[in-house]
């Protein structure tokens, strides 16, 4: 009785520190250099629920990140298509990738808004069987990326190959979204897919229709909006359309051989005609061109005043300006001395038919109706 209950106790300890995250699960994985890797995140796993259990039917969706870093190595790319479906860690690693790698991926139940952390321990590791020299390239559109990545479809696409290829053992490289290589999203309608390249390696040479296939002269006929070269029947029908346009064949069978290396001279330049830099510079004397451009912005600016003091003292219209200016300014002095002193007599513009010109004014008991309204008209 009582190790049952300590055993219950425990189960429940374990329980609380793994919700509260003390502890996160961990799963050791093996991906192999030049191997494709994939990886499916199924929403039981981070739940601890069987199949069985209505509770793994939950809207989950998962968020991947190397451990320490906000992203995703470079090799190693994450897609769910929604989250009602599983989701994909998929990629192939690379000689710079050898070594461990932790991928925290957090799950969101959409449903329970509840969270639950796993740590994947990636050790990547060279692969132990031959290399594979022989590498084919192809571009199916008739799926998208997810619908290849679980194990039943990539196989069926190898046992469609091997109608094409040398017999022998085909492997699966890599596998790429076309929208990762620049490809358009498709329209919504039905029977539109996205893309995905497979890239599959082998140790036995192409096929001679493989070879005609990613020939030139087939490339050319792409170009050109012609049928490529297809000199066999292709097996990949009807489970697949594979785009034999983008069919690219790479044959690392013979070492290339390396190229040469710099040669390193002396550090002087050899000799060029065509360029003859100058050996002596003549001395140049820059007072003229100083004073040129000190001296002709002060004469235009001269020039300027000269012909603005001609219109305001010479001419008739700039006389009336300044006789205009003038009356405004004894006028102004006149009313700042009439605000001083309240007990001066009415200003001679105050009273009536004050003439400006001559200072006159006519008698306040004169008849206002009898006087014509310009006095020089009698």
């Amino acid at each position: 009785m009582a190790a049952a209950l300590v055993l219950v106790w425990t189960y429940l300890l374990i329980g609380f520190l793994s919700r509260f995250g003390g502890i996160v699960a961990q799963q050791m994985l093996y991906p192999l250099i030049g191997r494709v890797f994939i990886h499916t995140l199924v929403p039981a796993s981070f739940l601890d629920l069987s199949d069985t259990d209505p509770r793994s039917n939950s809207l989950v969706t998962f968020h991947a990140h190397l451990l320490g870093h906000p992203d995703l190595p470079q090799w190693l790319r994450y897609t769910q298509r929604s989250s009602s479906q599983p989701g994909f860690l998929y990629g192939t690693p690379t000689l710079e990738d050898r070594g461990q790698q932790v991928i925290e991926v957090i799950a969101y139940n959409r449903e329970s808004f509840e969270t639950t952390r796993k740590r994947l321990v990636l050790l990547i590791e060279e692969s132990e069987g031959p290399s594979l020299p022989y590498k084919a390239e192809f571009l199916v559109q008739s799926h998208d990326v997810e619908e290849v990545l679980p194990s039943p479809i990539g196989q069926r696409f190898l046992t469609a190959l091997g109608g094409l290829w040398v017999p022998g053992e085909l492997q699966l490289l890599n596998i790429t979204s076309a929208l990762d290589r620049g490809g358009r999203v498709p329209l919504p309608i039905e029977g539109r897919k996205e893309g995905v390249y497979i890239q599959v390696g082998s140790t036995r040479p192409f096929s001679t229709c493989l070879k005609v296939v990613g020939s030139p002269a087939s490339h050319d006929r792409c170009t050109q909006g012609q049928p490529p070269l297809l000199s066999c029947y292709d097996s990949f029908v009807p489970h697949f359309r594979v785009d034999w346009c983008n069919v690219s064949l790479v044959d690392k069978s013979v070492p290339a051989l390396p190229g040469p290396g710099p040669t390193w001279g002396d550090g002087i330049l050899e000799h060029d005609p065509y360029f003859c830099p100058p050996t002596e510079a003549p001395d140049r004397d820059f007072l003229t061109d100083s004073l040129i451009t000190l001296l002709m912005p002060l004469l235009v600016a001269l020039l300027l005043t000269l012909i603005l003091a001609y219109i305001m003292c010479c001419r008739r219209e700039g006389v009336i300006q300044m006789v205009h200016h003038s009356t405004i300014h004894g006028n102004t002095e006149e009313l700042r001395q009439m605000a001083a002193n309240r007990s001066v007599p009415r200003p001679l513009s105050t009273l009536p038919m004050f003439n400006v010109r001559t200072g006159e004014r006519l008698p306040p008991c004169s008849d206002i109706a009898q006087v014509p309204l310009i006095l020089d008209q009698h």
